[in-house]
């Protein structure tokens, strides 16, 4: 489990980055949230336990720069280049902008960003195929619903939530074609209270599972599943499951943290770091969870089935869908 931490003032942080004292030699990797932060239990806690990872491997110095609003991103990655950083990760598609702007003033600074495609000489693009996890995870969806009823909740209506998005909804109709599907976007990533609004809304309208991809908003849909007998929720990102332990089904783990660390691996030995990373479920960069608090649910037959879908997607056998266009081609394939 990705391990929550509370959020440092980004004044405080950059105070902190200015007194830095790193031993001559040692490699600098600095990071800088998107405006959910650290502790969001999510997608920047899974980034900044990559971070952490390679600085228990490889002894590299690390910084975490957070993000109170977008207008913070390119002052946060300015101070990190300003004192000479060799590797700059911006972590969010939000920043994407910035990181162009960025790497193309500081040409000798290494930068990578997650979920965008940036394509300059000094930069990594780490993206992941959220759809196929998220195939799994509808699938589970399907075969356990009650109500025949299930729904998507997103953050914002993007194309890269659109991935979970179709991706959930292909699993969902590979499975059982009559179970209905619904989805909401909260139209942020942070606001909590309108995503236990909707969350509530969702159960309310008869879904007993909803998968949550909305960052920080996400939890407060979470939170509505507690006091909601026979409903579950999905996580995302990260491991969400020991959140509310038995009502989260499962977690579509978005693992940030291997394209964290691969990045700073390849810096640490000299390695190519720009082009484009993109992790799946043959490279396990997604996937879902080992249903430790869902086992009763989540059946040994169940689990078979999961475990063939998976087999399937990697050998290109299914082709997830990860448009809303692609899902409304998308055609079972039999198992």
């Amino acid at each position: 489990m990705i391990r929550a931490l509370t959020a440092v003032p980004a004044a405080a942080a950059l105070a902190s980055c200015a007194r830095d004292r790193v031993p001559p030699g040692t490699l600098k990797i600095g990071m800088v949230t998107d405006t959910g932060g650290l502790g969001d239990r999510s997608f920047n806690d899974s980034a900044y336990a990559g971070l952490i990872r390679a600085k228990e491997r490889f002894g590299v110095y690390t910084t975490v720069l957070q993000s109170r609003s977008a207008a913070d991103y390119q002052p946060n990655m300015t101070v990190l280049a300003n004192k000479e950083y060799d590797q700059i990760f911006a972590i969010g598609f939000l920043m994407q902008r910035d990181v162009e702007e960025m790497a193309g003033r500081y040409l000798h600074r290494g930068f990578s960003i997650i979920d965008a495609i940036v394509d300059l000489p000094n930069v990594t693009s780490v993206t992941f195929k959220e759809e196929e996890g998220s195939f799994l995870a509808g699938a589970l969806a399907a075969m356990v619903t009650k109500t025949k009823q299930v729904a998507f909740l997103g953050g914002i209506d993007i194309p890269l939530l659109r991935k979970f998005e179709a991706g959930f909804a292909a699993g969902v109709r590979q499975i059982d074609p009559s179970v209905k599907f619904e989805t909401k976007y909260v139209g942020s990533f942070d606001d909590v209270a309108s995503g236990k609004e909707l969350g509530g809304v969702l159960f309310d309208q008869g879904a007993d599972i909803v998968y949550v991809a909305a960052g920080k908003a996400g939890l407060g849909a979470i939170d509505q599943v507690k006091v909601r007998p026979n409903t579950y929720v999905i996580g995302v990102d990260s491991d969400q499951d020991a959140m509310v332990p038995g009502k989260i089904l499962t977690s579509m783990v978005k693992r940030v943290d291997i394209g964290v660390f691969t990045v700073i691996e390849r810096v640490v030995h000299h390695q190519a770091t720009s082009g484009h990373l993109e992790l799946g479920l043959a490279q396990h960069g997604v996937g879902l969870t080992d249903f430790k608090y869902t086992k009763d649910v989540v059946t040994a037959p169940r689990r078979a089935t999961l475990d063939r879908l998976t087999k399937l997607i990697i050998s290109g056998k299914i082709v997830v869908p990860f448009t809303r266009e692609g899902l409304a081609s998308f055609t079972r394939v039999p198992l």
